[in-house]
C-alpha cells in the first residue's frame, strides 16, 4: 500500500478539475443542463481543495519557506484571490447558455491549470524538501478529516454565497450601463 501524501492526493485533485474543465470546453450553448452540472462539480471539487490550502497548507509552507517559497507562497495566495473573487463571478454573471458564458469558463480552467501546473512544478518541490515524509501523511490524514467535516462543508457554502452574491451585483450592475 502506498503511504500517504498530501501532495498526490492534491495533485489528483488538480487532474480531476482539468478533466472537468476539458468536458465543459466540449459542451455547446445548447447544453445548458449539463454546463450548470459541471460547474458544481468544478465548484465541489475546488472550493473545499483551495479553502484548506488557504487556511493549513499554505500557513504551513509559508512558515518553513525561504525567500524564494514565500514568492511562490504569495503568487498562490494571488491566483487564489484572483479566482473567488473576479473569475469564480464572473462565470456565474454570464447567462450558461451564451458563448460569453464559455470564454468565461475557459479562462477560469485555464488559470486553474496554470495555477496547478506552478504548485506542482514549483510549490510541490519546495515541498518535498521542507516536510517529512511522515509530515505529508499527517498532512493528507488532517485533509481527509477537514473535507468530511462539517467545518469544510460551511467553509466550501460560505464561499458559494459569496460568489453568488458577486455574481448578483455584476448581472445587476452590466444591465445598468
Amino acid at each position: 500500500m502506498a503511504t500517504r501524501d498530501i501532495l498526490r492526493t492534491l495533485k489528483a485533485e488538480h487532474d480531476e478539475l482539468r478533466a472537468l474543465f476539458a468536458q465543459m470546453e466540449e459542451t455547446s450553448d445548447r447544453a445548458g443542463k449539463k454546463r450548470a452540472e459541471l460547474l458544481g462539480k468544478i465548484e465541489a471539487n475546488l472550493l473545499p481543495h483551495a479553502k484548506w490550502e488557504e487556511t493549513v497548507f499554505y500557513p504551513k509552507f509559508a512558515e518553513r519557506a525561504d525567500r524564494e517559497g514565500l514568492k511562490t507562497h504569495a503568487e498562490a495566495v494571488e491566483e487564489h484571490r484572483a479566482v473567488e473573487k473576479t473569475v469564480i463571478p464572473d462565470v456565474h454573471a454570464a447567462d450558461i447558455t451564451t458563448p460569453q458564458f464559455a470564454g468565461r469558463v475557459k479562462v477560469f480552467g485555464e488559470l486553474i491549470d496554470h495555477h496547478a501546473n506552478d504548485e506542482e512544478k514549483e510549490m510541490f518541490a519546495m515541498a518535498r524538501k521542507l516536510f517529512t515524509a511522515q509530515e505529508l501523511a499527517e498532512l493528507d490524514e488532517a485533509y481527509e478529516e477537514w473535507k468530511a467535516s462539517t467545518a469544510s462543508t460551511v467553509v466550501s457554502a460560505m464561499a458559494g454565497v459569496k460568489t453568488g452574491m458577486q455574481a448578483a451585483v455584476r448581472k445587476v450592475t452590466r444591465r445598468a450601463q
